[in-house]
């Protein structure tokens, strides 16, 4: 692609490393800001630096938050006995969205891929663990896409958390093998929350 500007050229480049979004599209992205009012312009770049320079991770589930604790595990509302553990903020976004969810999350920042080099220390793993040893949980959700990457951390977390003699489940299966939960329609999701079932029963022995 040819540019006329140097300065078109390297915001384009930028645009382009967007997941999903390829050269045509970053040029439309672009050209159409270009447009905007400089006032406009300018909200739009500052709301991005301050996301980067303020956002932060719930000292509790490690979701990302405005504050030191987020708003799910500071309301009153919610029950903090059950805990729903999840790949990262998208899956959390994807269960509320359900409306059939009134628990805690716990999310792990991943999932463990030793082909990508990610293995348990790198997730929060431990510090789930932690609290379930030191809080009051009388279950512990399972809520992992249904991939390979996915089955391998329910089987680890799973032979982690089951000496602490409480039910651990997993999502129904409603969810296509290879399927993401940020993908899931609302309905299929929430269905798939209300008919958890024990992991245990779904382990090959």
């Amino acid at each position: 692609m040819n540019f006329s500007s140097k300065l078109l050229e390297d915001t384009v480049a930028e645009f382009a490393k967007l997941p999903g979004v390829g050269q045509k599209t970053a040029l439309r992205l672009v050209l159409h800001l270009l447009g905007r009012e400089q006032e406009e312009v300018m909200r739009f770049g500052n709301s991005i630096i301050k996301l980067k320079n303020e956002i932060k991770n719930c000292s509790v589930c490690h979701n990302i938050a405005d504050q030191q604790v987020c708003e799910i595990c500071a309301s009153a509302k919610r029950d903090k006995e059950i805990i729903c553990v999840v790949e990262d903020t998208r899956d959390v976004m994807a269960i509320e969205n359900t409306a059939q969810y009134f628990g805690v999350y716990h999310v792990l920042g991943g999932l463990i891929s030793p082909m990508d080099g990610i293995g348990p220390s790198d997730l929060y793993i431990d510090s789930l663990v932690q609290r379930v040893a030191t809080t009051q949980v009388k279950e512990v959700i399972l809520a992992l896409s249904a991939t390979m990457e996915g089955d391998t951390t329910l089987f680890y977390l799973y032979k982690r958390l089951k000496d602490f003699q409480i039910p651990i489940t997993t999502i129904a299966r409603g969810i296509a093998f290879g399927g993401e939960l940020e993908y899931a329609d609302e309905i299929t999701l929430g269905r798939s929350i209300i008919t958890r079932v024990p992991y245990e029963n779904s382990i090959i022995k």
